[in-house]
């Protein structure tokens, strides 16, 4: 049985915290897996953006398939939704014209990766992605393209392990301009105050590759 979790952003993760994240029964980290290290080496699931630049990025990298945090992980997640990205691609050609690669998919991809190397592939639903977006709206988020990859995934977690103890570290809420972060940081803040999350500090390393 599961107990004890630590999703781990991206961000500076005190060496006081490592050694209770590599205690956990579950670690999440994400993408490029950047935490590793200082912020300890377990990892049983890797988060992935798996649509666009830095899931094109990932799997065409020797560096990111042999990363030991990446073989350590019995689990991938890719956080995108195929469905639900596939139906942004319209709007978002219209809206952000920049981003016109944003919703290239690489889920069958990452599926054959883990098909590969032995371990289980979770694709989040676009239920989840939507029900953060409804929760989000009770903070008045400014315009915003998608949620982050790490608001996803905590979400993910409440409602898939619900009597567990989660904790975060390595999360500062800031990077990318079209994540809604400052909505994300009083969402979080919210399931902190009801007991359902905890928090064990870091800062936010800022980004500029979009989804980080």
């Amino acid at each position: 049985m599961i107990k004890k979790i630590v999703i781990v952003g991206n961000g500076e993760v005190g060496e006081e915290q490592a050694g209770i994240i590599d205690a956990a029964d579950f670690v999440i980290r994400f993408n490029d897996c950047r935490s590793y290290g200082a912020g300890g080496s377990r990892t049983d699931a890797v988060a992935v953006c798996n649509t666009g630049r830095p899931a094109k990025a990932m799997l065409g990298s020797r560096d990111w398939r042999t990363h030991p945090g990446v073989k350590s992980a019995c689990e991938i997640w890719s956080v995108r939704d195929p469905d639900k990205f596939a139906a942004m691609r319209a709007p978002l050609a219209v809206s952000h014209p920049d981003l016109d690669d944003f919703c290239d998919d690489y889920t069958d991809a990452f599926s054959a990766f883990c098909a590969e190397a032995g371990k289980t592939h979770v694709v989040i639903d676009k239920s989840m992605h939507e029900a953060v977006d409804a929760s989000l709206s009770a903070f008045a988020a400014a315009p915003y393209v998608v949620p982050s990859s790490g608001m996803i995934v905590i979400a993910e977690v409440l409602s898939k392990f619900p009597q567990a103890e989660v904790m975060l570290a390595g999360f500062g809420h800031v990077g990318w301009e079209w994540h809604p972060f400052a909505a994300e940081r009083q969402l979080v803040q919210s399931y902190i105050a009801a007991g359902r999350l905890r928090r064990l500090g870091g800062k936010m390393l800022v980004s500029s590759s979009y989804g980080a």
